[in-house]
């Protein structure tokens, strides 16, 4: 009877062994990310008195690398396999985060610190995290990009769900510092999975072959796709304003609404039920009303949830307007990248796939370092709800600007790779 509740559909994705794979590595990550979610920003407000604006360089400090290196990580992924880089990131991982519970141990953990393994979680993100996005064009078929992406958000979502009240729990009985050791093992273990993986990836040599002329090629390649860089604006607009809510959110948890580090914890069980939501149906709205108008809809939803929070009163009613906050963003950006994802890797052929994926993150998030610490100053110098209310307005006036701009509201469906020369 329960094998037959929880037998997959014909055709399902996870019917595939090696997407399963992928997925289950996803899934192990994720729960560790959760813990690290709570815990770096819980060591440094909490256990450091970390003040806003020093909460804005943690925050910018993990941006940096993408400004840095996304455009050269590009070149590089394409000239080489992306799996082994994916891999080798998961490790990388796995010992920044384990340095923080070390130099708490030894007596040498402050500000400081935190701030190099801020960084070196962005070089990891920069680069690992571009490979892993092809890695699952090389798994599953362009056609079904928007399921798998949506089957992958599902993945975050349950760890969204278990994470943070395992994470309360560990922070609770060993403190902030010493539950990052037990995200460090999780990431060891997707590693370990992901070694399993076979996919087959062709690298065209070229005797040609010319760093900065193909790194121009990256950036030429969006610059002439109207979709590209109308979703490259959007999203990157939303990354602004996401940040400027992201470096005050918890310090509004614990000083506004004076929550405990445990309670904080519990209260992104929200987070994971948004996500899940939006993972489950996710697929199934922009089917029917198109990945633009989706994109839309996801934008809309982060900034009510920082625009209710930025009002909400502390006691009782504050911690119910915490976790609709977390809801409300977990729905939206769920249906924001599952979409933003989709269409730009659907556009591009594969040859240009790593250049135009580290481009369109390096564009995306220009604008998230001066939303760290715009948000931090607004926090430090006007009040943390301040911060919040700037988010929340902004990000309604970005879905009201993207809903009126007719190249992303008419994207009914995904769009076909077209073969260019800088290919």
């Amino acid at each position: 009877m329960f094998s037959k509740f929880f037998a997959l559909p014909p055709g399902d994705l996870l019917r595939d062994a090696v997407y399963r794979r992928l997925w289950s590595s996803i899934l192990i990550s994720s729960l560790g990310g959760q813990i690290t979610m709570l815990a770096l920003p819980l060591t440094a407000a909490v256990l450091l008195q970390a003040s806003p604006t020093q909460m804005g360089w943690l925050q910018a400090m993990e941006i940096l690398p993408f400004v840095l290196f996304s455009l050269p990580a590009g070149v590089l992924l394409d000239r080489v396999r992306k799996l082994p880089v994916y891999i080798a990131g998961e490790s990388l991982l796995a010992l920044a985060v384990a340095s923080v519970p070390l130099a708490a141990w030894l007596g040498h953990l402050g500000m400081g610190w935190l701030y190099v393994v801020g960084f070196v979680l962005g070089c990891v993100y920069t680069v690992a995290g571009s490979a892993a996005q092809i890695v699952l064009t090389q798994v599953v078929p362009r056609e079904r990009l928007v399921e798998a992406h949506a089957k992958n958000a599902l993945a975050s979502s349950g760890a969204e769900v278990a994470g943070p009240g395992l994470a309360g729990a560990l922070i609770k009985l060993f403190g902030a510092p010493l539950a990052l050791a037990v995200d460090a093992a999780l990431l060891l273990v997707s590693a370990v999975i992901l070694r399993g993986i076979q996919v087959k990836e062709a690298l065209v040599e070229r005797p040609d072959q010319h760093f900065w002329q193909e790194l121009k090629a990256g950036l030429q390649f969006v610059r002439e796709r109207r979709l590209l860089v109308s979703l490259a604006t959007a999203t990157g607009s939303w990354q602004l304003f996401h940040n400027a809510a992201l470096v005050v959110q918890i310090l509004f948890a614990t000083r506004e609404l004076h929550l405990s580090a445990q309670t904080v914890g519990l209260s992104y069980i929200a987070l994971g039920a948004g996500t899940v939501l939006a993972s489950v149906f996710g697929h199934r709205i922009s089917r029917r009303i198109g990945p633009g108008p989706c994109l839309v809809l996801g934008y809309a939803a982060c900034g009510l949830g920082w625009g209710q929070l930025a009002l909400a009163p502390a006691g009782p009613g504050g911690v119910i307007s915490f976790g609709l906050m977390l809801f409300a963003f977990g729905v939206g950006a769920v249906l924001i990248f599952i979409n933003f994802l989709s269409l730009r890797q659907a556009v591009t052929p594969a040859p240009m796939l790593g250049r135009m994926t580290s481009t369109m993150r390096w564009l995306i998030l220009l604008p998230a370092g001066p939303g760290a610490l715009i948000g931090g100053w607004l926090g430090e110098h006007v009040g943390l709800r301040a911060a919040l209310g700037f988010a929340g307005a902004g990000a309604c006036l970005l879905a009201l600007w993207a809903w009126r701009h007719e190249v992303i509201r008419g994207v009914r469906e995904l769009p076909q790779p077209v073969e260019v020369a800088t290919a």
